[in-house]
């Protein structure tokens, strides 16, 4: 494998007790079949009707530990995954967010009670993941002042620095084979189909070599800001992706 190949993250969002528990653990048997080390991104204190798909699962907490040693990163995703503002986020995908457009003091206060309730349950969370990519410049500040800082967010080919915090990209939704630069795939589990699954399962088997860590990201990466050539590219990459979801909003009406 050449030493410019592309390399892959792989993230799992919505995490929390009573998520789709039968789905889930077939994505955590495939983790631990490859070998990957993900992103597992939690929310901490789930109060999205939406994501209350099952009972609490009692042993959902323990499984995360499990995973943790096993070399995963934990993700705080937000906090209540409650998505009630329309404040402008410095990644625009969505309007509706949880963080962007909330005011400092209590975005530091939600950032603060969801590390706590984290680390209640013997999980070290070491990665930013913010709801519906939600949030601003406030949200920065209130991450670095509880010691947070990295994120998982951001549409370039590099982990780079930006505001006194590391953003990790995340650019893709399903496995797409790439010739060169760092692409994390974003995996719901709760409302993947079959065929997302089985799609996941073949980039595996043929990529798993690929697959990195938030860790060896860290260490391996030269972690400097954007040039004027790389945020231009992010850039084209938003609209593009803007274009595609009005295009697919067009074809459903």
């Amino acid at each position: 494998m050449s030493a410019h190949a592309a390399r892959y993250l792989l993230r799992f969002d919505d995490l929390c007790p009573t998520h789709d528990r039968e789905r889930w653990q077939q994505y955590a048997s495939l983790v631990a079949e490859y070998g990957v080390r993900p992103i597992l991104a939690i929310v901490p204190d789930n109060r999205d009707p939406a994501l209350a798909v099952n009972p609490p699962d009692p042993g959902f907490w323990s499984a995360m530990r499990a995973m943790q040693d096993a070399g995963a990163a934990i993700g705080l995703h937000g906090y209540r995954h409650l998505c009630e503002s329309r404040g402008r986020s410095l990644v625009p995908l969505h309007r509706e967010t949880e963080f962007a457009g909330v005011g400092e003091t209590t975005q530091r206060e939600w950032i603060r009670s969801g590390l706590a309730i984290l680390r209640s349950h013997r999980l070290n969370p070491t990665i930013w993941v913010a709801p519906r990519h939600g949030f601003d410049r406030a949200t920065l500040r209130a991450l670095r002042a509880e010691g947070l800082t990295t994120l998982s967010d951001g549409l370039a080919r590099r982990a780079f620095l930006r505001e006194g915090v590391v953003w990790i990209p995340q650019q893709l939704w399903a496995p797409v084979s790439k010739s060169a630069g760092l692409w994390t795939i974003c995996i719901h589990a709760n409302t993947a189909t079959g065929a997302d699954f089985e799609r996941l399962r073949s980039f595996l088997s043929a990529h798993a070599a690929q697959f990195t860590s938030v860790e060896r990201v860290l260490a391996d990466f030269d972690l400097l800001p954007l040039t004027l050539s790389e945020r231009a590219r992010a850039a084209i990459d938003l609209k593009k992706i803007h274009a595609r979801n009005a295009l697919k909003l067009r074809r459903k009406s």
